[in-house]
């Protein structure tokens, strides 16, 4: 039985729907690069790629089903002879009649406890347009699934892993010293949501943009907020000012050099993006700097697995105490590298001005820690990865805090203010919630 099984998921052909034409993937690995790019409205589809996508709309017709194994498994056999495979109790979960979900909110109402993780299916039937199965279970109940809706939701690997990839565009283009940073306008941004998908879905992929053309006053971050949902409230407030202060609370309120950093290591979830607006830029110094922290932290593994394993397993103090928006006293425990279960680098938690002078480690370990550190950073500052600009009034710079490692360079402080920029955060979360309706709608109306 479990070849059978194997054999239905291996033939399995992946779903292809509008969005996953025009973001490519080839040999098994997304890239926009071919049909998106910064010029002129890159993501217009070809009129190739709309052929593709009509012909691929009358592939989602079902020649045979039936089940499998005791009826536990429904198998699908499409018309271009690929199969798909589902487990009788998902299908059952995951009925879409009114009593089991609530279309208006998206969300499932059956109860988990109501549900039988043993269930079989009674019967299984093919409509006539072959568009549609309905199953009747042994309560009698009825379940109707779209064609569409099934072979989006195929269980096989390479079905799976599209599916997420469509989801959550995770593939990354890194980069060094050899950046070209990517630029769009500001009003363009703000008014034409093929100019906002372009930025969130750039900004995705490269951790960077820059948007020229803001007015030269407070208050533009504000409006890019209002873009995507809204921004982060932290305890420097809704937007916050980098200039020179007196006594001041930050590090950056100064004019002195700052080194490579990620912000706000020192909260449990430290936010994803930053905003800096330049609204005064001093003449000479105040350079920006920045590198890519994933694939430095991918070189730093192959030269140094050693060490790359020391700081993907320390937990950091860091700590930061004062009074800005309200009065605060933070504290969070970070290893300065993050991967995932597939050991995948997926954030980076450093920065040194609030890194903790507790070190909750074995006296032992703290020597060994600093070299991995030192080493890093170190090749953080190596000329082949860092990436070096300066801002000019009207430019706001976007990037993934996550990602990125960020710094500037010191300036001449004088009688009155000689740089100023306003700052802001959002959280991943909401980024990407706008990113995916842009792309629903950017690409229905592109594949009309």
């Amino acid at each position: 039985m479990w070849m059978l099984l194997a054999k239905n998921l291996l033939r399995t052909k992946l779903y292809e729907d509008c969005s996953r034409i025009l973001l490519r993937i080839p040999k098994g690995r997304l890239s926009y690069q071919k049909y998106f790019s910064l010029s002129s409205k890159p993501w217009l589809p070809s009129a190739r790629i709309v052929q593709a996508v009509q012909t691929f709309n009358s592939d989602t017709t079902i020649q045979k089903v039936e089940t499998l194994e005791k009826k536990q498994f429904i198998c699908v056999r499409w018309e271009d002879g690929s199969e798909s495979l589902y487990p009788s109790v998902w299908l059952r979960d995951n009925c879409q009649c009114p009593d089991c979900f609530l279309h208006s909110a998206k969300a499932r109402k059956l109860l988990l406890e109501n549900l039988d993780v043993n269930i079989k299916v009674k019967d299984v039937i093919l409509t006539e347009q072959k568009k549609k199965i309905n199953i009747v279970w042994p309560d009698d109940h009825t379940s109707e699934f779209e064609a569409e809706w099934l072979k989006k939701r195929c269980f096989s690997d390479q079905a799976r892993a599209k599916a997420q990839e469509e989801l959550f565009l995770s593939e990354r283009q890194y980069w060094g010293s050899d950046l070209e940073l990517p630029t769009i306008d500001f009003e363009e941004v703000l008014h034409s949501d093929e100019s906002a998908y372009k930025w969130l879905v750039t900004l995705k992929k490269v951790g960077i943009v820059l948007l020229t053309g803001a007015a030269i006053k407070q208050g533009e971050i504000l409006k890019l907020g209002q873009r995507i949902g809204f921004l982060r409230l932290t305890f420097y407030g809704p937007t916050w000012q980098v200039q020179n202060k007196l006594d001041a609370n930050n590090v950056a309120y100064t004019t002195e050099k700052l080194s490579f950093h990620t912000d706000y290591p020192v909260l449990q979830s430290p936010p994803g993006i930053q905003f800096l607006h330049c609204i005064k830029q001093t003449s000479t110094g105040g350079e920006s700097e920045v590198v890519d922290g994933f694939h430095v932290a991918n070189r730093f593994k192959e030269q140094n697995p050693y060490a790359f394993k020391i700081l993907t397993s320390t937990f950091v103090d860091f700590t930061d105490i004062g009074v800005d928006y309200c009065d605060f006293a933070m504290q969070a425990k970070q290893r300065i590298i993050d991967v995932d279960e597939k050991g995948q680098v997926v954030r980076i938690n450093f920065n040194n001005a609030t890194r903790d002078t507790i070190f909750d480690i074995p006296a032992e370990k703290v020597k060994p820690f600093y070299a991995a550190l030192k080493d890093y950073v170190g090749l953080l500052n190596s000329t082949d990865y860092k990436y070096s600009y300066k801002m000019k009034p009207g430019d706001i710079v976007v990037f993934d805090n996550w990602r990125l490692l960020h710094g500037r360079q010191s300036y001449q402080a004088g009688a009155e203010i000689s740089r100023h920029l306003e700052g802001a955060y959002a959280d991943w979360d909401v980024v990407m919630s706008r990113l995916r309706i842009l792309q629903k709608n950017v690409l229905r109306r592109q594949c009309l």
